[in-house]
């Protein structure tokens, strides 16, 4: 009974520990409503008067992406903005034939009048995060504005964003990414949900309240002397833009999300790419929590409710930990719950994955139903598109899982930028694409044994027990089985 008891302990705490997170979102999700109603009384630049419009420099951190270059200076050629108010940096590290053919480029785009320089560094140290330190030694902006090579800002982008920095405590405005190629494939259609609930109902959540939102590495703006107060770019962990998020918010410095401001960017079509995307994301959540945990709870300048906030939100990425806990260890607790009659009454503590399950479900529909509309038509493709995303999401749970234990656990890896494709309908292709990887992960061997082993789970409820089975647990093994075997399936047809 030692084992038994064992297992049910710890599965009982990651239970809890989902349902708080889903707590924190419902709460996230109130707050949500409670913002729809408000009116933007922020101060504004008067960009009517030439005095009034500030100085930008506009970084693009780059690194082999052969696809997208071309796309993304032409693209940023075309911002609506005082040439004599504007600068753009390059920082390339690239290691490819790309940096011949960028600097053609740009040497195309000096002749136009644009205020545009290619600064390559010799060596990639700290990488993003060292190269946008290193380009603002030199940057003419008092404010700085980021985008990674595969977004597309509109020609107005500039003047929805900098007018909000009149007000002097603003130290970053970060608008929503949107998707060019949301419905290329069930892949992206599930990023594009989840990234979606990220920057409706969370970042808009947490900053109606006050609490720590997070630049999203691009598609933002600094105010230059924010980084420099709050200590500029560290490349210590794999999320540079969370780390100095909390760092400037922790000195006091305002951020201004701005859900009406949308910024195209490309989603990762092959799972590789996806894979390496949530490694580095997951990881650096899990470094961030490690870095930040005390600074947070030591804090004098915030409330206990946003110190609540502030460490889930610094612990999303370890939800894919207790999920994995959660259901692995789930066939075993079927079997003990119907080898031992007198713990049935324990087994009421399921209701907390229920019951979370059912929190989601709420909050993304609100959010689902902003964007695609309601109706039941509408109803009924989210009741698919949750299933969906849901499975999915747990068939990442042992990749992302292992990315959160290294964060913990302190290990150092480097930086895996995420390879950029120029893809946007089915007819392009990314099989030629020369910075997929074309070896396996161990890893994905493991998701394989997973899938078995949930169908197993699901061959379990039809004979544990004396009463005809047990079928409780039925979905969820189910669930889990899709999702470990799209990962599992999609990643060896892939060429992870």
């Amino acid at each position: 009974m030692i084992i038994e008891s064992i297992v049910i302990i710890i599965y009982t705490i990651a239970l809890i520990l989902i349902f708080m997170y889903a707590l924190a979102q419902l709460n996230l999700l109130f707050n949500y409503l409670s913002a729809q109603k408000k009116v933007c009384t922020s101060p504004k630049f008067d960009f009517s008067n030439p005095d009034e419009i500030p100085y930008v420099t506009i970084q693009l951190p780059v690194y082999n992406e052969m696809y997208v270059m071309e796309r993304l200076l032409d693209n940023i050629a075309l911002i609506d903005y005082p040439k004599n108010k504007l600068e753009i940096q390059v920082l390339d590290d690239s290691t490819d034939e790309t940096v011949k053919t960028t600097a053609s480029q740009i040497a195309s785009l000096k002749q136009t009048g644009l205020d545009i320089v290619h600064i390559c560094r010799t060596d990639r140290s700290g990488f993003k995060a060292g190269a946008l330190k290193e380009g603002l030694k030199i940057a003419k902006g008092e404010f700085i504005a980021i985008f990674d090579s595969d977004f597309l800002p509109k020609k107005d982008w500039l003047k929805n964003t900098i007018l909000y920095f009149k007000d002097p405590e603003i130290g970053v405005v970060q608008t929503r990414w949107g998707h060019i190629n949301r419905n290329y494939s069930i892949l992206t259609r599930i990023q594009a949900f989840a990234l979606d609930a990220h920057f409706t109902l969370e970042q808009v959540g947490r900053s109606s309240k006050g609490h720590f939102i997070n630049f999203n590495g691009t598609a933002g703006v600094w105010r230059k002397t924010c980084i420099e107060d709050a200590g500029n770019w560290e490349g210590d962990t794999l999320t540079e833009d969370l780390d100095l998020s909390y760092r400037a918010q922790l000195k006091n410095w305002k951020f201004k999300y701005l859900e009406n401001v949308e910024t195209p960017a490309e989603l990762p079509v092959v799972i590789s790419a996806a894979r390496s995307q949530q490694f580095r994301w997951n990881k650096g959540g899990a470094e961030n929590f490690r870095k930040m945990l005390w600074r947070v709870l030591k804090s004098k300048n915030i409330s206990p409710k946003t110190k609540v906030h502030g460490l889930l939100h610094l612990l999303n990425s370890t939800m894919f930990l207790n999920i994995l806990i959660v259901a692995i260890l789930s066939i075993p607790m079927l079997y003990i719950k119907n080898e031992y009659a007198h713990l049935k009454a324990y087994f009421f503590v399921m209701s907390f994955f229920v019951t979370s399950t059912l929190i989601f479900f709420i909050c993304y529909w609100i959010m689902y139903k902003k964007i695609y509309g309601g109706g039941i038509k509408s109803f009924m493709g989210y009741i698919g598109m949750f299933f969906v995303f849901f499975s999915i999401a747990m068939g990442f749970s042992l990749h992302n899982s292992i990315a959160v234990l290294e964060g913990h656990l302190g290990k150092k890896s480097e930086f895996v930028r995420t390879p950029k494709f120029n893809v946007n309908s089915l007819k392009d292709s990314w099989k030629n694409n020369q910075y997929i990887k074309k070896t396996i992960s161990i890893h994905v061997i493991f998701e394989g044994l997973l899938m078995s082993y949930f169908a197993f789970g699901m061959y379990s409820a039809f004979v544990v027990g004396d009463q005809g089975g047990d079928f409780g647990l039925f979905p969820f093994h189910l669930m889990l089985f899709l999702g470990f075997g799209y990962v599992f399936i999609k990643s060896l047809t892939s060429k992870v």
